[in-house]
């Protein structure tokens, strides 16, 4: 995969790569998780279905869901916006417009950033949180007989993103879902608040497949899971009959956590919040039943299905 070699490359050329692997660097001396992510117009997004506002709220949630995912609580923004020449005062506006607003749901303060020309709009922006738990995070501390839940139903942005293109606006929650998603920063606070050692933690930024296929892989387990454990709106069954498995597994953007925690802290866990899907064996594939088959995640099924922002040149 290309995108894999990419990093690898880069990993190998840095004299020192010791914060490289997760979504969040952490800086052990400060106390600080750093993570940064890029929104590409025409990409990651198209101004077709999305208003500059929800936009600016949407580039900010996706960077505190990586702080989520730490288990940290956020505190600074910094935001680099590429714009084309004509573009209108009116859309910074907006689009400051509703980062400002979940700035103040989170209480999270922007703190500089850049301004460019650019052919597209190009949004960059890195997010700054404090650790809360004395262990650590990280996708590499998953441990035979961790108990894997997750938050919030899947499956559910990939819909929105299919219902916005096709121009249908019914089923209003699952285009909020995509266009407005909410970083789950309070479930991982609890998450690490609860934490009895390390444990391992991602968001499903890409998917809830590829989330336990890069847990699995870092933390050398497997993962035995059962589809029918794993929340999503019953709507996405009637709406997509035979494409809704795979909106749930690989849809991505749903900004929902998955954890593999030890069974003491799954204990003490609010199980309102958090569902279990699944426990940590000893292995290397990830296998979800579902009714009389299962499902098998390896290396070959996570090629297919993943999302790749690079192609693969011969």
């Amino acid at each position: 995969m290309k995108e894999i070699d990419f990093l690898n490359t880069i990993s190998a050329k840095l004299a020192n790569n010791r914060y490289l692997g997760d979504d969040c660097a952490y800086l052990d001396e400060y106390g600080l998780y750093v993570t940064q992510d890029t929104l590409v117009e025409d990409v990651h997004f198209s101004l077709k279905t999305a208003r500059p506002s929800e936009l600016g709220w949407k580039s900010a949630a996706v960077n505190l869901s990586d702080l989520a995912a730490s288990a940290s609580v956020p505190l600074f923004l910094t935001v680099s916006l590429s714009l084309p020449e004509n573009t209108k005062t009116n859309f910074v506006a907006d689009f400051y417009g509703g980062i400002n607003k979940i700035c103040e749901k989170y209480n999270v303060s922007v703190i500089g950033g850049d301004l460019t020309r650019s052919e597209k709009i190009f949004i960059s922006i890195c997010a700054i949180g404090k650790k809360i738990s004395k262990y650590n995070v990280s996708r590499k501390y998953a441990k035979m007989g961790d108990i894997v839940v997750v938050t919030g139903g899947h499956g559910e942005s990939a819909a929105g993103l299919s219902l916005l293109n096709k121009k249908q606006s019914e089923q209003k929650e699952l285009i909020q879902k995509h266009l407005l998603p909410t970083p789950q920063i309070e479930k991982g606070l609890e998450i690490g608040r609860t934490a009895i050692r390390d444990f391992a933690m991602m968001d499903t930024s890409d998917g809830l497949a590829d989330a336990l296929y890069k847990i699995s892989k870092a933390s050398g387990a497997a993962i035995e899971a059962d589809f029918e454990s794993i929340p999503f709106n019953p709507i996405l069954k009637k709406m997509f009959p035979d494409d809704y498995k795979d909106l749930i597994l690989w849809g991505g953007e749903d900004f929902e956590l998955v954890a593999a925690v030890p069974v003491e802290t799954y204990r003490k866990l609010d199980k309102q919040k958090f569902t279990k899907i699944g426990v940590v064996k000893t292995g290397k594939d990830i296998v979800i039943r579902d009714k009389d088959k299962n499902i098998v995640i390896n290396n070959v099924t996570f090629e297919k299905k993943s999302f790749k922002h690079f192609k693969e040149i011969e």
